[in-house]
């Protein structure tokens, strides 16, 4: 059961992102509590950075939003590494599967080089040539215009492939994870093809870091409470404990590999 405390900073981060900076007093006055109730609950939500302080109030602490692919592939690596391998050893040979864009489904891609005969679905052409090293497997790309520096594909040829496709596994990450449990990110569009895959597939499989919680995008689509099974490398503490608790009957924690 989530406590009045739990409840109130949820609506706080919500107010934030509806209006990028929230005051104490004028939350005060609108969740009829009192000002220092409302600074324990500012600094316990910039402590989980997920608000930063501002002068008489908090923002949402955005960290580096969307950073170029190639600054995003090389940030929490070894993480990446352990969900991708831990993802890999739930998909057997000859599979049919889902992969979204993302540098974390690009890793699941990367850990699959050992499977044979897939059939590949994918819209994240990094996962497609890193799969493409296996000549047993079959890949399907859709048409379009490739995104770049990213190499994925996301308009309406996209949808589509989606659509006329079912799999055993949906393979998808995400930008951000709100305290509610919304799936976040950048653009509307992402988001479609996310539900996509998770609808169709038998199977849907998100593969996440521990920094995602929390993390501001704009764009909102689906839950976390609706994902079959949940990848990430450590549990997230503080507003999200409660959270993850409801779907720990889904978690699995990759464990990082002894150097």
């Amino acid at each position: 059961m989530v406590s009045k405390t739990e409840a109130r900073q949820s609506l706080i981060v919500r107010l934030a992102r509806e209006r990028n900076l929230v005051t104490v007093d004028g939350l005060a006055h609108e969740l009829q509590v009192s000002a220092q109730t409302i600074r324990r609950d500012l600094n316990g939500l910039c402590q989980a950075n997920i608000l930063r302080r501002r002068h008489g109030g908090a923002e949402l602490f955005e960290g580096p939003l969307n950073q170029p692919y190639d600054q995003r592939s090389t940030t929490n690596l070894r993480a990446k590494k352990a969900i991708g391998a831990a993802a890999a050893k739930a998909i057997p040979d000859n599979a049919t599967i889902f992969i979204s864009i993302g540098t974390t489904p690009e890793m699941v891609a990367r850990a699959l080089v050992s499977k044979k005969g897939l059939t590949v679905v994918t819209n994240n052409l990094n996962a497609a040539m890193a799969l493409s090293q296996e000549t047993s497997n079959r890949i399907i790309l859709p048409g379009g215009e490739l995104r770049l520096p990213d190499r994925d594909i996301i308009g309406d040829e996209a949808l589509a492939l989606f659509e006329n496709y079912r799999a055993e596994y949906g393979i998808f990450g995400v930008g951000g994870i709100d305290s509610d449990g919304s799936l976040l990110d950048f653009h509307s569009s992402e988001v479609r093809i996310r539900e996509k895959i998770r609808e169709h597939a038998r199977v849907s499989l998100l593969v996440v870091d521990s920094t995602k919680f929390g993390r501001a995008a704009p764009a909102a689509g689906g839950n976390i409470a609706e994902v079959d099974h949940i990848i990430m490398d450590e549990r997230p503490t503080g507003a999200f404990s409660s959270l993850i608790e409801k779907v720990d009957d889904r978690l699995e924690i990759a464990k990082e590999p002894i150097a």
